[in-house]
């Protein structure tokens, strides 16, 4: 899995930290990170991947490097559907 950066539709949750002192500042971090999520799909972004998903649903799509990870067609968006990944561009 590639590392999350501030376009990266990817969430999880930082460690909560020890100190109570330290909760409004987590809380914000986590808020905002949550929101560029939500913002980067709502957009329509998807996250080049390199590994196949674990556990696929008809109806996924992704974006496959090609090399680690190659569907098919190399590069490119892929739909999952009757169990397969199908290439759409």
């Amino acid at each position: 899995m590639q590392a999350n950066n501030s376009s990266t539709v990817f969430y999880s949750p930082s460690p909560t930290p020890n100190d109570p002192a330290d909760l409004p500042r987590y809380l914000r971090d986590e808020f905002q990170a949550i929101q560029n999520a939500i913002m980067q799909l709502a957009a329509g972004h998807l996250d080049m991947v390199n590994a196949v998903p674990a556990k696929p649903r008809d109806g996924d799509i992704r974006f496959a490097d090609g090399t680690n990870w190659n569907p098919g067609s190399g590069k490119g968006f892929y739909g999952y559907y009757n169990s397969a990944w199908h290439f759409l561009g």
